[in-house]
């Protein structure tokens, strides 16, 4: 959590990915089609596919513009840059690029941002930065755009959504972080790139169980249940470890956080609270959390459980879930 000693910038700081390029080695730059870069999604996949070679290196043209009072002669911020960062938790790869003025009172930027593929495992995501002289300190960060875009590099079609990650493994025989936990059927791990449920195979037949394709009516039955708990759960551990890290505005409002906590975040909250904007919602879970609201903590969690069920599908499934077995004992009974 942050809270920042001096002015920050307010005001939309709008940006995006205006073009991409590949490189093969040994081989000019390609332009990458249109349909691979994705505004509305957001995201940039490079994956494999057959319409490109295996690529080495690639360029991202990026543009953005800042508030009128970014650039104010007479304003507290002096020295302003803007620049862009890319980041990938799997593999710790940080690379950033300053956005060079192209109009004459300088709030319209553009650069280039090269990557190289051996850098990225996966999905990197893709932010803007304002970082200006404040009070005589340079470098000092005075806003980051809500825009985030990504680049992914297993994908071939841009699609935001991401599986949820299962892993199977045994939680008696494996590592040691596990083994207190072998009573346990699953646990949930917020803590890498994406969400993650590792599904203990040394509880009596669970691996079978979910790892199976097929099976009969029952155990489908039993299968998607599951399943869509495990979601329900990963939706809940997710919103509290994005609440429990906020970076906090020299003002004291909360900013959502990047990549899939600040999207899980931006699902949840209208549906813990409808009547509000997600900013004022978002406002209203870091006051409970830190007890400087009416509403406690405890009071909240009703909330968040409703709004994880919702997300993870859990009233259509126990619904069909009921209705199935209905008919499995009718069956029976027949």
């Amino acid at each position: 959590m942050k809270v920042y000693p001096y002015r920050r910038l307010t005001g939309n700081i709008s940006w995006r990915v205006q073009r991409a390029e590949l490189k093969a080695e040994g081989e000019p730059w390609e332009d990458v089609e249109s349909k691979y870069v994705s505004t509305v999604e957001r995201v940039v996949a490079l994956g494999p596919d057959e319409d490109r070679p295996a690529w080495t290196q690639a360029r991202l043209r990026l543009s953005a513009g800042l508030p009128g009072k970014a650039v104010e002669p007479a304003g507290p911020w002096q020295d302003v840059k803007v620049v862009a960062v890319l980041t990938e938790r799997a593999t710790k790869t940080r690379t950033a690029v300053e956005l060079s003025p192209i109009s004459d009172d300088g709030r319209e930027r553009t650069g280039e941002l090269y990557i190289h593929r051996c850098d990225l495992l996966d999905r990197a995501s893709l932010t803007v930065h304002v970082v200006a002289t404040v009070d005589g300190v340079p470098g000092r960060v005075i806003a980051t755009s809500d825009v985030e875009w990504f680049v992914d590099v297993i994908e071939a079609a841009p699609s935001l959504a991401r599986e949820l990650d299962v892993k199977m493994v045994g939680f008696a025989s494996g590592a040691s972080r596990l083994q207190r936990f072998k009573d346990s059927p699953w646990l949930v791990d917020t803590t890498g790139r994406i969400p993650v449920v590792r599904v203990n195979t040394d509880f009596d037949g669970l691996g079978d169980l979910i790892g199976a394709d097929g099976g009969n009516g029952a155990e489908k039955t039993v299968r998607e249940l599951l399943l869509t708990q495990m979601c329900s759960e990963v939706w809940t551990a997710v919103f509290h470890s994005a609440v429990g890290d906020l970076e906090i505005e020299e003002d004291g409002a909360p900013l959502f956080p990047h990549g899939w906590p600040g999207e899980v975040l931006r699902e949840m909250l209208p549906d813990m609270y409808p009547d509000r904007e997600p900013e004022d919602a978002l406002r209203e879970v870091h006051a409970a959390r830190t007890g400087t609201s009416a509403t406690g903590w405890g009071e909240l969690q009703p909330r968040i459980h409703f709004a994880a069920s919702r997300r993870a599908g859990v009233p259509r499934t126990l619904s069909t879930t009921i209705r199935d077995l209905e008919r499995l004992t009718q069956g029976d009974d027949a």
